[in-house]
């Protein structure tokens, strides 16, 4: 045994100093050379990295030298034999890294934005709903009649498990609402707010995005009037308004797209997007100022977000429902009935009446913000008036406003008159220079009646000729002018439109 370990012993001595003698080796053939050692690729590229001198010797250091150990071995006979083996000398390579390259790595990828992504599963949640509610139907016309028996007395006997189980998600479902209660902006109205302002700005950044895509080819150069005059009321509504935070924090950009389509919207981010049907809709730059307003109230209280949560809110118990409705129904025909039901009473008893709230609360908010702008908030009135004039000459249908997303022009018109004497009140106070003693909506009301008066005039004596006049033969009379027809890409007037039409004389009662 001990001439055995005594041989494991020197085979170990023999490969390490066969180890050593290499490594000598290494150094005679290639001199002092310098070893680099690749640095970590999470290292920063900009740190100061050592270099040492490349004619430093490889000499060992006394200090660096490691003094030779003993291995006691234990012998049979009892005899101690000591052997000593000696380790190499550890020498100090010195380590010289090279300064890295600077790279460049991609552009951070943005999130989609919780809204979106809500957006696109909507109607494949809907799609789980119904599949899962004809299954159930499936399933159940199925089972045997004792199975069918033996599920209903099992579902009796647990029915107060199903209750508790009802009530504790009903309570969730309450301190989730609860705990996200938010107070709107300037009104300071209580509101259920699931998505916060931040994920709906990310949202309105691709919707801006895609409309200035979409609308390229027909945005007006900065330097045309019609940009300019939108940009002037946008930055005096901004300025004046700077006590609004919602108002001072987002930059607001205009865009004027050159089309007949009377509309103008503002996204959450501040991108304002103006049709230039709008302005030739528009009679003074007080209305404008007063439908800018009203625009950029609906991105300042966030009510994109607060429709979002209740629609959120709301499509969670219509999937229950659409679920329970697929299930209960006999065929996939009335299931289908059922769901088309369900859904024109979610538009009817929730979203509708909801966005008509909002939208009469932006126009009370908008009027503020012109008051504010020293602009004329009598004029706001007259717009709705000229509105509904526009749609009779245009003949739309008079439709329910229940049926509507907006409230009626007539109910606008109603609800301004009430708050034109606050809003003046406001405007007094931020050091507005006066306003004329002509009311515009007594001008405006009085200049329809004349027009009025005059076309009526004229009906009568074309009638009276008429009747004198008796047709000669083989004389065609030349038959009376008609109101001019208006086509969807034409956009006349509004004063041409009332010179030449006769209006309903219910419009006098306004």
């Amino acid at each position: 045994m001990e001439q055995i370990c005594i041989r494991l012993v020197k085979l170990d001595i023999l490969s390490t100093v066969r180890s050593l003698n290499r490594f000598h080796s290494v150094i005679r053939c290639c001199g002092p050379r310098q070893f680099h050692c690749r640095p970590s690729l999470f290292g920063s590229a900009r740190t100061d990295l050592m270099r040492t001198n490349s004619s430093t010797s490889l000499k060992p250091r006394e200090s660096d030298t490691v003094f030779p150990s003993s291995l006691r071995l234990r012998s049979s006979s009892g005899l101690n034999t000591y052997i000593t083996a000696f380790r190499p000398p550890v020498y100090r390579v010195p380590l010289i890294i090279q300064p890295t390259r600077e790279f460049h790595t991609s552009g951070r990828l943005r999130a989609i934005p919780a809204p979106l992504i809500w957006m696109v599963l909507k109607p494949l949640q809907k799609l789980m709903a119904i599949i899962l509610g004809r299954s159930i139907r499936k399933w159940w016309l199925a089972l045997p009649p004792n199975k069918k028996q033996l599920f209903r007395e099992w579902t009796w006997r647990r029915r107060w498990h199903f209750v508790g189980a009802g009530a504790g998600l009903l309570f969730f479902f309450s301190l989730f609402l609860l705990t996200h209660l938010d107070e709107s902006p300037i009104t300071g109205r209580t509101r259920l707010l699931v998505f916060n302002r931040e994920n709906f700005m990310e949202l309105a950044q691709f919707t801006a995005e895609g409309y200035i895509e979409e609308l390229k080819d027909s945005l007006i150069a900065p330097s045309d009037p019609r940009h300019q005059a939108v940009e002037q009321v946008v930055r005096i509504l901004a300025e004046r308004n700077q006590d609004i935070a919602e108002i001072s924090s987002v930059p607001w950009t205009v865009h004027v797209v050159d089309g007949p389509t009377i509309n103008a919207f503002v996204l959450p981010n501040g991108e304002v997007f103006v049709f230039t049907g709008m302005l030739e809709a528009v009679a003074d730059i007080h209305q404008l100022a007063f439908i800018l307003g009203h625009e950029m109230a609906h991105a300042l209280i966030g009510h994109a977000a607060e429709q979002a949560s209740l629609s959120h809110v709301v499509e969670l118990f219509s999937l229950i429902l659409l679920t329970a409705i697929w299930a209960i129904c006999p065929r996939d025909s009335l299931a289908v009935l059922g769901q088309w039901i369900q859904g024109k009473l979610v538009q009817f008893l929730f979203d509708r009446p909801f966005s008509r709230k909002l939208e009469a609360e932006a126009d009370q908010v908008g009027l503020q913000l012109a008051a504010k702008a020293c602009a004329d908030v009598r004029a706001g009135p007259v717009f709705w008036q000229q509105m509904e004039i526009y749609d009779q000459l245009r003949g739309e249908p008079t439709i329910p406003e229940w049926l509507s997303t907006h409230p009626s022009h007539q109910n606008r018109v109603r609800q301004l008159d009430r708050l034109v004497p606050e809003a003046l009140e406001l405007r007094a106070s931020c050091d507005c220079p006066a306003l004329p003693k002509a009311d515009p909506r007594v001008v405006f009301h009085q200049a329809v009646k004349l027009l009025l008066d005059n076309n009526a005039k004229k009906q009568e004596m074309i009638a009276e000729e008429e009747k004198n006049e008796k047709p000669r033969a083989g004389v065609m009379l030349p038959l009376p002018q008609s109101p001019p027809v208006l086509t969807p890409g034409s956009q006349p007037q509004l004063g041409e439109v009332l010179a030449t039409s006769a209006l309903p004389q219910t419009l006098l009662s306004k």
